[in-house]
């Protein structure tokens, strides 16, 4: 991996601990005053007045919520203790942008409870959507500490189909493309005013993740790239991405913009860049750059290091 700098929502102190989640019994022993539940309003986080994440106990839980096992991690120096969070009623129902609250806690929180929040809440906003079974409809409960449904065959009615279901990620590739020292970026129609970043897109079935960075800017910008680079990847819980991280190349300049996804795309200069990642905030320079907890953010600094 290149070095990218800090990712936001990578580095997670939590031991995920496999070996006690797929262990009924040892996770039940688990379950008592010492485990610590994440605070959650919804999928939101609670802050402390600290900026910190807000950890209850058992006490503070619904019964009849369902609970995700987190993992195992020291508190204050301490031994490990469980972690846990609670599905709540409703899974996400909007894009990370139209959520201000949620942009207030990635700016807030520390690099460790963002990574943190970032994996309960991809976790949890699943559980909250999959209630019931792809493959029968069936309902489905929790297995493995929360880690996997299953389609209860004993459930009332004709019972369940018995199908497992597992925690979903979505491989998504973003990537700078360059051409003679500058770099492509776009906009789409929701972007907030003067705002450009990578091109991106989802991977699709059957193609590797160069085909698709090479697809996604062809549909997009009309644009043929090669030497395709991996440069870093970030979870991204909204709702639950793994947002790949590259670097490309090409030796076209006239843009054939797709105006279904993009609402324009521009080439900008080194100097224009390095300006906008000095000015992020204050609406000056030839565009706003993506903000700190953004994998874009951090390939723009790694092409403004590696062109120096």
């Amino acid at each position: 991996m290149a070095d990218a700098g800090i990712i936001a929502f990578a580095g997670s102190p939590i031991d995920r601990a496999d070996h006690i989640r797929v262990n009924e019994e040892k996770l039940g022993a688990l379950m008592n005053w010492k485990a610590r539940v994440l605070s959650l309003d919804g999928l939101l986080p609670q802050m402390g007045d600290d900026g910190g994440l807000v950890w209850g106990t058992l006490a503070d839980v619904d019964e009849k919520a369902e609970l995700v096992f987190l993992g195992m991690m020291q508190v204050d120096g301490g031994e490990p203790k469980a972690h846990f969070a609670a599905v709540p009623d409703e899974g996400a129902t909007g894009p990370a942008y139209a959520m201000p609250r949620a942009w207030q806690a990635i700016q807030q929180l520390s690099p460790e409870d963002l990574a943190i929040y970032g994996g309960a809440r991809s976790l949890i906003d699943w559980h909250a959507r999959h209630q019931f079974c792809a493959k029968c409809g069936g309902k489905t409960t929790p297995a493995k500490g929360g880690w996997q449904r299953n389609c209860d065959p004993a459930q009332e009615g004709d019972g369940g189909c018995g199908a497992q279901h597992f925690p979903r990620t979505d491989p998504v590739t973003i990537m700078l493309v360059e051409n003679d020292g500058k770099l492509l970026l776009g906009r789409q129609p929701r972007f907030p005013a003067r705002a450009f970043s990578a091109l991106a897109g989802f991977v699709e079935p059957g193609e590797t993740i160069e085909e698709a960075v090479a697809r996604e800017v062809h549909e997009e910008a009309g644009l043929r790239v090669h030497n395709v680079e991996y440069i870093a990847t970030q979870p991204w819980p909204f709702p639950s991405q793994l947002m790949i991280g590259c670097y490309s190349q090409t030796d076209e300049t006239e843009i054939a913009l797709d105006v279904e996804e993009l609402e324009e795309a521009r080439w900008f200069t080194r100097e224009e860049v390095e300006f906008a990642m000095n000015s992020i905030g204050n609406d000056e320079g030839a565009f706003n750059a993506p903000p700190p907890a953004a994998i874009a953010h951090s390939l723009l600094k790694w092409w403004l290091d590696k062109t120096a």
